[in-house]
């Protein structure tokens, strides 16, 4: 470390204040490599992309033809009351199935639970995009007065939370965060942050998005951020911190984490899984869509959540990169990294697990957050697939294209950034 990052940050690792501990005791999935843990998970250590040429819309049209759709996901099943479906967009679907998993997870009975110290923070990055796209069809095609009624309530992003907690009547702290791929760190961190506080005993947290659609795809294709070189070996087109990565690919569906206070899971006999230790958010305040080029902002993050988790950098042992195999993203994070942990850097393995999973924008923090939780619980790390040709921009140990066992995890952050400058970093600790 060096320059101001140092001293502002580690100032209050001497913090006399008693803190908190947040421990995870429950994770659920959706995903194009599974809807369940398990099937995600297994897919994540064999090295499998879930990027397809995309099947629920015809994408011949875009200059990206391809994504991580999630297949073989029954809406139905999320709800208690099938009815529900139709009145909700997919991207709560997705977030009522993923939280409903890690509820089960935990093994969280809400009828032994105060339910208003049980809250919901699951955000999402766009919110109901199939939504506002299929009614502002029937405005144009059909008038006003065909546009469901339910169209506001299944759009807005606050919406994931708010059904979830309706779904098991948890009547705590319920919001939704908005912070474009940050988003479901974001969520996570200030979660963490409400049961620190009191606020709650236990927060089911995280990130939704179901953004393959038509006006998503051309939306983003004609920003000239998506690949477009691999429409026909969609398996090789998520390469970070390959030399001829060309953009990322975007992928749909949820990761949702129960977080509690270790006093509460210990009280319920809660098996954990990791504790949560640190969190920070920054702003580069430096452009709308591109990365900090100094990685100065992500720095400070990595330094400001290393300081409430009370560790040293040396004590990092990997490090989930936000990694979009965008050309700019890639490398400022690499420079980030490198400015915070130094020489420890080029020993500590860092993968970027959206060479498998796609780019799921507001919900990626939320997959990842699952995959570290998992990395720690396994103590297997997961790799960069597609990592072929090597930037002499990125030179650190991206755990090419095979899974990693046998090197003990004790500590894991993962890293996500967003349009608009933002900037999360959370670490996750073995529970001791």
């Amino acid at each position: 470390m060096g320059g101001s990052l140092e001293s502002p940050v580690y100032s209050f690792m001497s913090d006399p204040r008693p803190q908190t501990k947040v421990v995870v005791t429950g994770i659920g999935v959706v995903h194009a490599l599974g809807n369940s843990v398990d099937d995600f998970w297994n897919g994540i250590i064999a090295g499998k992309s879930g990027i397809r040429k995309i099947e629920c819309m015809d994408a011949s049209a875009y200059s990206c033809q391809i994504g991580a759709e999630v297949v073989n996901f029954d809406a139905k099943a999320c709800f208690n009351n099938a009815k529900d479906v139709n009145r909700n967009d997919r991207y709560v679907h997705y977030a009522v199935s993923a939280g409903k998993q890690a509820v089960a997870d935990a093994k969280l009975d809400m009828s032994q639970e105060d339910p208003y110290k049980v809250g919901v923070l699951i955000g999402s990055g766009i919110g109901g995009l199939e939504t506002v796209q299929e009614q502002a069809w029937k405005l144009k095609e059909s008038g006003p007065r065909k546009v469901s009624p339910f169209m506001i309530p299944s759009l807005i992003a606050n919406m994931a939370s708010g059904v979830m907690a309706i779904e098991i009547k948890a009547k705590g702290p319920n919001f939704a965060v908005v912070s474009a791929c940050s988003t479901a760190t974001h969520a996570l961190g200030e979660a963490a942050h409400m049961i620190m506080r009191g606020d709650a005993d236990v927060m089911i947290a995280g990130g939704s998005e179901g953004a393959i659609t038509h006006v998503g795809y051309a939306g983003f294709c004609n920003m000239k951020a998506m690949s477009t070189g691999f429409n026909d070996e969609p398996e090789r087109a998520s390469r970070p911190f390959d030399a001829g990565r060309d953009g990322f690919v975007m992928g749909d569906g949820a990761g949702v984490l129960v977080l509690e206070s270790e006093e509460h899971a210990k009280a319920r006999g809660a098996k954990i899984i990791c504790e949560l230790s640190g969190y920070a958010a920054t702003c580069d305040a430096y452009h709308i869509t591109s990365p900090d080029p100094e990685g100065e902002g992500l720095a400070y993050a990595l330094n400001r959540a290393m300081a409430m988790a009370k560790i040293e950098p040396e004590s990092v042992d990997y490090i989930n990169a936000h990694g979009t195999s965008t050309p700019y993203n890639d490398k400022f994070e690499t420079l980030a990294i490198k400015k915070v942990f130094g020489e420890h850097a080029y020993k500590m393995p860092i993968s970027s697990t959206k060479s498998m999973t796609g780019h799921l924008l507001g919900a990626a923090g939320g997959i990842e957050a699952a995959i570290c939780a998992k990395v720690i619980e396994t103590g297997i790390i997961p790799p960069t697939i597609n990592y072929e040709t090597p930037d002499p921009d990125c030179d650190l140990d991206y755990v090419p294209n095979v899974a990693r066992t046998g090197q003990k995890v004790d500590i894991a952050m993962s890293n996500n950034l967003g349009f608009g400058g933002h900037n999360a970093t959370i670490i996750f600790e073995r529970h001791k």
